[in-house]
């Protein structure tokens, strides 16, 4: 039972996501933004279904017109509110928790998500209880039909505007979009790019079919697909889209974290002209390989705290090319600020088409590392344990990092320690060239944590 506020917006387990809930969170952002339209989109979840209802009915309510997605992936409701005359966008979505949970995501105008300023502002007024505001208008609801074919327009619009092409070989996708926002639109854009779709997990009922984060020890169904059809790729995202996890033609998961390194290999290997001088935006708790790989060719690396719209600002500030997180988020801004996990399909399908190389052989191109994740339940404040863990692995050949949890830079490689934005745990993440040191730092933060 919980209920989690954060930069990432709310999510909440359904016994504690009450519909009063829902109408104080959807009043207070009808206050908060100025007068326009704003779009609204849900994942999919049975939950969302009444959740739609009263975010909608309180928005028209509030004079605000109503521009309605249905079930759509995180990306396509940033889309659509930056192409269209939105003033901001609400996605229904848990992202990759499970079904026992759901939860709002709030964008601005420009489609991204509400920064920490903007969230001061927008909770101030929720915390008011003052935002039962009469209004002798009410808006409009306009529904939109096969959004899909507008995101996949852009995304591929995005990529040959770098230099991509249309590549001509046959790729096979098995995909498993648990049932969720991405079961139309994956299967849409691999078949506008000529590949043939064998859908595993994709007919939007919202029920999951397995744990819908996509890990490795959730995907043994997509794997399985893989070998049995003889297909080229395995294709996973989590409920709204945003994230994205590959299965190699043998049935074997690469793991999420190669999901950037890949793209950025893309941006380097596929292009006409190639990209050169660039810099790419990651989070801190992102694994270094597509930071090897930015440095090989010459380009600035800058990290963030966990938080798209914090990779995001930092993109913009540095003009990056491509940028993201280690959990398989893609954010290319050349197609929009926000992670798609249609965009990265596309780059990656057109790496293996135009390298015509198969996927277990262009991951096993990307640089050797060995990461170890773990997390223990946790709640409110962690600063005693940043401090013990800062006094336990300090000395001066090491860059620490306070803006997100505690960020350790070691020789060749790095730890990170934080509270979740989205669940109520404690995450840590250890990566090393050296698996020995990798192993050692990991059993040396076991013991920190255990004598807390």
């Amino acid at each position: 039972m919980a209920i989690i506020r954060s930069i990432s917006g709310l999510r909440a387990t359904t016994d504690e996501m009450s519909e009063e809930l829902v109408r104080s969170y959807a009043r207070a952002f009808g206050v908060y933004l100025p007068s326009g339209p704003i779009v609204i989109g849900r994942d999919g979840r049975p939950t969302g279904e009444w959740m739609e209802a009263a975010i909608v009915d309180e928005l028209l309510s509030s004079g605000h017109d109503v521009i309605l997605l249905g079930i759509a992936p995180t990306p396509t409701i940033q889309l659509e509110t930056e192409h269209s005359s939105a003033v901001g966008g609400i996605s229904i979505t848990a992202s990759h928790n499970p079904s026992e949970w759901n939860g709002m995501k709030f964008l601005n105008s420009t489609g991204v998500f509400l920064n920490a300023s903007e969230n001061k502002d927008f909770w101030a007024i929720l915390d008011s209880g003052r935002f039962n505001i009469p209004t002798a208008q009410v808006g409009t609801l306009k529904k939109i039909e096969h959004a899909e074919r507008k995101h996949v327009e852009t995304v591929l619009q995005a990529l040959k505007r770098i230099g991509f092409e249309k590549y001509d070989m046959k790729v096979t996708a098995v995909v498993d979009a648990v049932n969720a926002s991405g079961s139309v639109y994956v299967p849409a854009l691999l078949e506008t790019m000529d590949c043939e779709t064998i859908p595993l997990y994709c007919d939007s009922s919202g029920i999951f079919p397995h744990l819908p984060e996509p890990l490795t020890e959730h995907l043994g169904d997509l794997m399985l697909a893989v070998k049995e059809r003889k297909a080229d790729i395995g294709i996973a995202v989590d409920p709204d889209a945003d994230r994205l996890v590959l299965i190699d033609e043998n049935g074997h998961a690469i793991g999420e974290e190669k999901t950037i390194a890949l793209c950025v290999k893309a941006l380097l290997e596929c292009p006409n002209p190639p990209v050169k001088s660039a810099s790419i935006a990651l989070n801190l708790s992102t694994s270094m390989m597509s930071a090897n790989i930015a440095i090989d060719h010459g380009w600035n690396v800058y990290r963030s705290p966990v938080g798209e719209i914090n990779v995001v600002e930092l993109m913009k500030q540095h003009q990056s090319v491509i940028g993201g997180e280690g959990s398989g988020g893609v954010i290319l801004p050349e197609c929009h600020y926000g992670r798609d996990s249609l965009v990265g399909v596309a780059m990656i399908i057109s790496l293996m088409k135009c390298t015509r190389k198969a996927l277990s052989e262009l991951a096993s191109e990307l640089p050797k590392t060995t990461m170890l994740k773990g997390k223990m339940p946790w709640s409110g404040s962690a600063s005693e344990i940043f401090q013990v863990i800062e006094r336990h692995f300090a000395d001066d050949s090491i860059t620490i990092r306070h803006d997100d949890g505690i960020w350790l830079a070691f020789k060749a490689g790095w730890m990170h320690v934080r509270t979740s934005n989205t669940e109520p745990i404690l995450r840590f993440i250890i990566e090393n060239e050296d698996e020995l040191e990798t192993h050692w730092y990991e059993q040396e933060l076991k013991r920190v944590l255990h004598s807390l």
